[in-house]
């Protein structure tokens, strides 16, 4: 669980955006997931810059386009609010949406994209947003436990957390769990109450650290580990978070 510093911080963003018009408690976790998702995204592009120059190469699988660099964390937290305020809903939000399609026109393309389609932006004002990414940009989100705690105590947060049991299995408690299955290629793997989906996430990098050959030796074989692979059913309080 999350104390100290980190809590208090996540107290006082909560508190921003509930101050700030958005009263309904899975909303604002919602807005928080898409805020922190467009900041990994930025911080995984700075990753493969880093390597690039490094290496002399270019960008291998970059998140963003030349002409995208605007839709960037660390862009545009350096605008003015409304600025801000406007690229987020009016760019940002459609290039997150829009991930995972290949490219052919078909919106059915990924079990992403299909999650993503009714997504909303739902910042109440630009003075709001920029207060809230402001005090995220402070936290960092590359340890999976961290990410996994936080999401964790913003759920304590709802009165109704706990009777509907949304609990997080600790982390290397999975990693063991997966490590006894041994899930192949050949597997398909489901979680009935995969609530913040930490087994399905723990059973693919097994797949891609042990059988990354077998996942990627070809066009079908990637479609279906990436499409066909994994299924969860969300716990109630997760799905009516997923539904909202």
């Amino acid at each position: 669980m999350i104390t100290g510093e980190l809590k208090s911080k996540v107290d006082r963003i909560w508190d921003t955006m509930w101050s700030g018009g958005i009263s309904n408690p899975l909303s604002v976790i919602e807005q928080l997931t898409y805020l922190l998702f467009i900041k990994r995204l930025d911080e995984l592009h700075t990753l493969k810059e880093r390597k690039a120059t490094r290496t002399g190469k270019l960008i291998e699988e970059p998140v963003f386009a030349e002409d995208q660099d605007h839709l960037r964390w660390s862009r545009f937290k350096e605008m003015a609010p409304e600025k801000m305020f406007a690229t987020l809903r009016d760019d940002v939000f459609s290039f997150i949406k829009s991930l995972g399609r290949n490219g052919d026109g078909d919106p059915e393309d990924s079990t992403y994209t299909h999650h993503m389609k009714d997504a909303l932006f739902m910042m109440p004002t630009p003075r709001v947003l920029a207060n809230v990414v402001d005090q995220l940009d402070s936290i960092e989100m590359a340890d999976s436990d961290t990410k996994g705690d936080l999401y964790e105590y913003m759920l304590g947060k709802i009165a109704s957390a706990g009777q509907n049991g949304q609990f997080r299995t600790p982390r290397h408690i999975i990693k063991l769990m997966v490590e006894m299955t041994a899930p192949t290629p050949k597997d398909v793997i489901c979680d009935p109450a995969c609530g913040t989906a930490g087994f399905l996430i723990a059973a693919s990098e097994h797949l891609i650290t042990h059988h990354s050959d077998a996942i990627y030796k070809d066009a079908e074989a990637r479609r279906r580990f990436n499409d066909h692979t994994f299924h969860g059913y969300p716990g109630l309080l997760t799905r009516g978070f997923l539904q909202q």
